[in-house]
């Protein structure tokens, strides 16, 4: 079989105008979300080397599903040639995992000739995951300078202790509160506009009520 019997076969068997858009599609689709993981992906990891894979992937799902899509014996022998080899990848943070799907799944669109599902759909995903990066930014500046604050003290005022914290801290939530034989313990999530204020806060709740223990952590995720 000669080169133009090749090529009246594939042109028989794949339009070779949609074939070259599909495969552009393919490729823009999986640089943008390259540089929408480099810029606002999580990992820890390299996130620009890890996204230097994303192309390759696409446009390799995309000709395999271009090949396969029209003839079942190929389809079964793909299905045959996969159950035997055996990705060793290390994924090391799930978000690395969710990516690769994407990349994935454009590679699969396009090579079912579904450009514009593809498009429109990495679109609308893309939006959801910059949404939600907004909003996990936002929680975490909102969490930013907070105390777990924890004072024992033989005074069971505990008006005292919420009017001093009061004064020097920008928020103040109380979170428990034990009583004791002698006294009381009682937790609170505070949120300090500096260390001065802190320092200003201890004193002043040592000066009002003497028999005072306080403890101060700065990372109240980890307290259970």
């Amino acid at each position: 079989m000669n080169f133009e019997e090749l090529l009246d076969k594939f042109s028989n068997t794949i339009d070779f105008n949609f074939f070259i858009l599909n495969l552009i599609v393919a490729t823009i689709l999986s640089l943008i979300l390259g540089q929408f993981y480099i810029r606002y992906g999580n990992a820890v990891a390299n996130r620009q080397k890890f996204a230097s894979n994303f192309m390759p992937l696409a446009l390799t799902t995309f000709l395999v599903i271009t090949i396969i899509k029209s003839s079942i014996a190929l389809s079964l022998g793909l299905v045959g040639a996969l159950s035997i080899v055996r990705f060793r990848a290390a994924i090391k943070d799930p978000e690395e995992l969710i990516y690769l799907f994407l990349v994935i799944s454009i590679g699969l669109a396009t090579g079912a000739n579904y450009p514009i599902l593809a498009s429109i759909a990495v679109s609308l995903i893309l939006i959801l995951l910059f949404v939600n990066y907004k909003l996990q930014s936002r929680s975490i500046y909102t969490r930013e300078n907070m105390l777990y604050v924890n004072i024992s003290s033989d005074d069971t005022d505990v008006n005292k202790f919420v009017n001093t914290l009061q004064a020097n801290m920008d928020y103040v939530e109380l979170k428990r509160m034990d009583r004791m034989a002698k006294g009381i313990d009682v937790t609170f999530i505070c949120k300090a506009p500096n260390l001065d204020a802190i320092t200003l806060m201890q004193d002043s709740i040592v000066k009002v009520t003497p028999n005072t223990t306080v403890s101060i952590v700065d990372q109240p995720d980890l307290i259970v």
